[in-house]
């Protein structure tokens, strides 16, 4: 028989309590489970090998000829698709921000990092959307920062408000179970409002209606490095339809019949189903289950006319007759993201590396020594959220092959 000494003894069972602690939170937080899983700790000094040019040189600006030296345009006009000021291809594209008037202290710190950041050199118009007028203020605040032309739109009735049709005191009894869960804007409904408009209205109001591709602007985010690209242009050129920074998990809470709704769908319209698509980015097993992953859509560059095609037409009107926008509280994010691994093929969707951008409390910062050098990036590489335990980059790298 072992005898133990009193420290030892204390040693075993402090290490027993924390190991159950650690069992216990694993089992009954979700977050906690993923971010000290073992899979997610090997991978911490393991991360997956991306492409460290994901653009073709041409895509970028040059740098202004020097008059005290022999370079000119002409040196460099023979490349394909160079971008210049003088002879510039341009999208069918705008930058479009969804906005209140109380936003406008946030709506100009974002448009004034994407004007220094990007659309200095590009100057696309914006389109900024309210489901009330925009005030006099709003309009004069953001509008001194650019030269770019800026439009200001109200969102149709319809478009925004909860539909009639909707079973309010169902409604209400499921926000109520939600603000007693703690869920994020469980409660309300001018959020769920924003989600619906945002999944299946946006592209149709009459200033949007206009453009092809946009670039989604929230207020007050963050624009961590120099785009010196067309990224419309390069997303046109190479058959792109949706592009992202920050892929991660949904609260299931606030979803629970969706993926239910999208495999009915799916049974439905199986013709919709694009071939190599990226269903293995959203399920583990086939699409038996749903595994929460998605794009995080406060930021998406994408074709408009993707969302106004037959597949994702049909896909939105079906989401909305069950009602799930308002008694459950199904975002935006993971309804775009769903359709686009599904009635896109997976090369059709990109990531931008390149991009460094920041949503509270979420940051991406490129990865690429290369990019995040030739952005000029203020951000931290060391805290990108890309390789979190509540991000999915990990499975997106997997289906891309890069890992």
């Amino acid at each position: 028989m072992i005898h133990l000494s009193a420290p030892a003894r204390y040693l075993i069972l402090a290490l027993s309590i924390l190991l159950g602690l650690h069992w216990i939170l694993a089992l009954t937080h979700e977050e906690y489970g993923r971010a000290t899983s073992l899979s997610t700790l090997i991978s911490g000094s393991n991360k997956p090998h991306r492409p460290d040019e994901n653009l073709e040189q041409y895509y970028y600006t040059p740098p202004t000829p020097d008059p005290d030296t022999e370079t000119s345009l002409e040196s460099i006009s023979n490349v394909t698709h160079l971008l210049t000021d003088t002879s510039r291809r341009r999208a069918n594209a705008t930058l479009l921000m969804l906005a209140r008037n109380g936003d406008v202290d946030g709506a100009v710190r974002s448009v004034r990092e994407m004007e220094d950041r990007f659309n200095r050199r590009f100057g696309y118009p914006y389109v900024f959307l309210n489901e009330e007028p925009f005030s006099e203020e709003f309009k004069k605040r953001v509008s001194v920062l650019s030269n770019a032309p800026m439009e200001f739109g109200l969102i149709p009735h319809d478009h925004w408000y909860q539909p009639n049709w909707i079973d309010e005191p169902k409604a209400e009894a499921a926000r109520k179970k939600m603000e007693n869960e703690q869920i994020i804007y469980g409660g309300s409904v001018s959020y769920r409002n924003m989600c619906r408009f945002n999944s299946g209205f946006f592209f149709k109001h009459p200033l949007v209606q206009q453009y092809r591709w946009y670039w989604r602007i929230e207020p007050d985010v963050h624009f961590h490095c120099d785009v010196q690209f067309d990224p419309f242009l390069y997303m046109e050129d190479h058959d792109k339809v949706y592009s992202f920074t920050i892929a991660m998990y949904e609260f299931e809470a606030t979803i629970p019949t969706l993926w239910q709704t999208v495999t009915d769908f799916k049974n439905k319209h199986p013709e919709f189903i694009a071939k190599d698509n990226a269903m293995n980015f959203l399920s583990d097993n086939g699409g038996e289950r749903y595994n929460l992953c998605h794009f995080w859509s406060n930021f998406e560059i994408a074709d408009m006319e993707f969302w106004r095609g037959p597949a994702y037409t049909a896909f939105f009107e079906h989401l909305e007759s069950t009602g799930g926008f308002y008694y459950e509280r199904w975002g935006d994010a993971p309804v775009h993201s769903i359709a686009a691994a599904l009635f896109a093929r997976k090369d059709q969707i990109h990531f931008w590396d390149e991009i460094g951008y920041e949503h509270n409390p979420y940051t991406h910062c490129p990865q690429s020594e290369a990019n995040w050098k030739r952005g000029k990036c203020s951000c931290n590489q060391q805290k990108s959220f890309d390789y979190d335990g509540y991000s999915c980059m990990m499975r997106w790298d997997q289906v891309m092959g890069w890992k």
